[in-house]
């Protein structure tokens, strides 16, 4: 007795895909003969071990020598892809109009044509790079600078978290108290450079929104420059050393891949840690600096520091510490759009690595 697998299908300008739900499949039979496909199996399917089979009539004529039909077995499944005759795209896969019972969407890698026609364009703006890039032969000065700026990053950030964590180890909760004096040089140092990533999206270097940068660079600065570096009652609170090592847990990862990035290469760890650490230490380090925020306002109260001198008839002054309390209201804010913007890239850069793969 013969059974039908259930079958997933899609397609792109150039070729078919045939998806077959059948596992551990063995004496595999596929060939086409006049636009008609034919495929029989042994295996596990939605039937259990049974002999499957099924034959599909293709709606347009496709290549039906041997070299054109390729077919790869999997533990869990067949694959299959055929060459269509001309390029193009279907309204539908095969020649009878009603869908057979069997068949069904492969929604893994189904692509609308617009869909398609993009990852043509992208795939041909790769290789266009790939082949300028071999053509040069060598580094362009835009390649160089990158790399050189993501690895003076990298091992500024990397000095920091190392450094912390050594202390944190060696000292325990002590090395919380004089994290800003053993530390802040170099934080200093990273964050006033970090300016040129804010100039990079802005002159078009990198394929990036200026906006995420430059909320991201005036929170960090704001709270670094001001509310530690102008106020010695906050550089001995614990709440610097969360602050300094939730920042560089975050950009040891980072830097790195955007320096791979400069030769088109990628580990897909790092990747993944790159599109992935941001969920949980982000908002931790927004966390950190609204705490920051908040322990500095009675302080500013206290001293009048930045409280700018009114007129009489308007009142005494006006206290540095209202700027505070409405730029917390703007941290979450721009945390939010941050988010959305970090969330949106991890969906690209996942969606455009799982077409890929298919």
């Amino acid at each position: 007795m013969t059974l039908t697998p259930l079958v997933y299908w899609a397609q792109r300008h150039e070729e078919i895909f045939l998806r077959v739900e059948l596992t551990d499949a063995q004496n595999i039979d596929v060939h086409v003969h006049e636009n008609i496909l034919h495929f029989q199996a042994q295996g596990h399917g939605a039937k259990g071990q049974h002999l499957y089979d099924f034959t599909l009539e293709f709606l347009l004529p496709v290549k039906a020598q041997a070299s054109e039909v390729a077919y790869r077995s999997t533990q869990r499944q067949v694959n299959i892809s055929v060459k269509k005759e001309q390029w193009g795209w279907w309204e539908r896969l095969t020649k009878q109009e009603r869908k057979p019972l069997f068949l069904a969407p492969d929604f893994d890698c189904w692509l609308d044509e617009s869909d398609a026609e993009m990852e043509i364009k992208e795939e041909r703006k790769i290789r266009r790079k790939a082949s300028r890039h071999d053509e040069e032969g060598s580094i362009s000065l835009k390649t160089g600078f990158l790399f050189t700026y993501n690895l003076v990053q990298f091992l500024g950030f990397s000095w920091i978290f190392v450094n912390m964590t050594i202390r944190l180890l060696k000292f325990g909760q002590d090395s919380f108290y004089d994290t800003f004096h053993t530390i802040s040089s170099v934080m200093f140092f990273c964050q006033i450079l970090a300016v040129v990533e804010v100039l990079n999206a802005a002159f078009g270097l990198v394929r990036t929104s200026v906006t995420p940068n430059l909320i991201q660079l005036f929170g960090r600065n704001f709270v670094l420059f001001v509310i530690f570096g102008c106020l010695e009652e906050m550089q001995n609170k614990p709440v610097v050393f969360f602050v300094f090592y939730l920042w560089s847990a975050i950009e040891i990862f980072r830097y790195p891949f955007y320096m791979l990035g400069c030769f088109n290469t990628e580990w897909k760890i790092l990747t993944w840690l790159r599109y992935s650490l941001w969920m949980p230490l982000y908002p931790l380090g927004a966390l950190a600096e609204a705490v920051a925020v908040a322990q500095s306002i009675p302080i500013f109260d206290k001293t009048n520091l930045f409280s700018i001198p009114l007129p009489r008839a308007l009142g005494t002054s006006l206290s540095f510490s209202n700027v505070l309390r409405v730029h917390l209201v703007l941290m979450f804010l721009g945390l939010f759009l941050n988010f959305r913007h970090l969330y949106k890239q991890r969906q690209r850069r996942f969606r455009a690595t799982k077409r890929k793969a298919h």
